[in-house]
C-alpha cells in the first residue's frame, strides 16, 4: 500500500466532509427579533457617532450578525464581543503609535489583534476588522473607548434585551 505524499494529503483536506447535520433556519419570531435587535443596535451606534462626531466602524455590522443572528455562538457572547473589539482596537492603536501607517502595519496590527484574542480566549472575528480599520484610519487612543467599547457595549445590551424576548433564545449563554 502506497502512502500518499504530503502534498496530496494537504490538497485532500480541502475537499472537506459531507454535511451530517441539516441546514436549519430560525423560526419566524427569532428572525423578526434578529431584525429588530440589529436595527436598534446599529441605529444607536450611528446616533452616538453623529452626536459625538466619531467614526462608524463597519465591523459592528458583523458583530450584529453574530449577536442577533447567532446568539448561541461562542464568539457572540458578551465577553468575546466586548473584549474582542477592545483588545483588537488597543493592539491596532499601539501598532499605529509605534510604527505609523505603512504598507505592512495593517497586516501586523490585524495579526497582533488575532494573537491577543486567541491568547485571552476572546476571539470575535469582527475584531480583526476593528483592528484593520483602526490602523488604516490611524486611530488615536480615544478610539478604544469611543467608538469601540461604547459600540460593543451597546450591541451586548441590546442583545440582552432583544434576544431574551424569544422563548427559543437565552443570551448570553455565559458571561466568561
Amino acid at each position: 500500500m502506497q502512502v500518499p505524499s504530503p502534498l496530496i494529503s494537504y490538497i485532500t483536506k480541502m475537499k472537506g466532509f459531507k454535511r451530517t447535520t441539516p441546514l436549519v433556519a430560525p423560526v419566524p419570531l427569532d428572525i423578526m427579533l434578529t431584525m429588530l435587535g440589529t436595527i436598534i443596535g446599529i441605529t444607536l451606534i450611528v446616533l452616538l457617532s453623529y452626536k459625538f462626531e466619531m467614526p462608524i466602524v463597519a465591523s459592528f455590522g458583523a458583530s450584529a450578525v453574530l449577536v442577533f443572528g447567532a446568539p448561541d455562538a461562542p464568539m457572540a457572547q458578551p465577553r468575546n464581543v466586548i473584549f474582542g473589539h477592545t483588545l483588537s482596537a488597543a493592539a491596532a492603536v499601539a501598532t499605529v503609535m509605534m510604527f505609523g501607517l505603512t504598507w505592512w502595519t495593517p497586516a501586523l496590527g490585524t495579526a497582533l489583534a488575532l494573537l491577543i484574542m486567541l491568547i485571552t480566549k476572546t476571539t470575535h472575528p469582527p475584531g480583526g476588522a476593528t483592528a484593520l480599520f483602526a490602523i488604516l484610519s490611524q486611530a488615536q487612543p480615544s478610539y478604544i473607548l469611543t467608538p469601540i467599547i461604547a459600540g460593543a457595549v451597546i450591541l451586548v445590551i441590546i442583545g440582552l434585551l432583544v434576544n431574551n424576548l424569544s422563548p427559543n433564545r437565552h443570551y448570553p449563554r455565559y458571561w466568561y
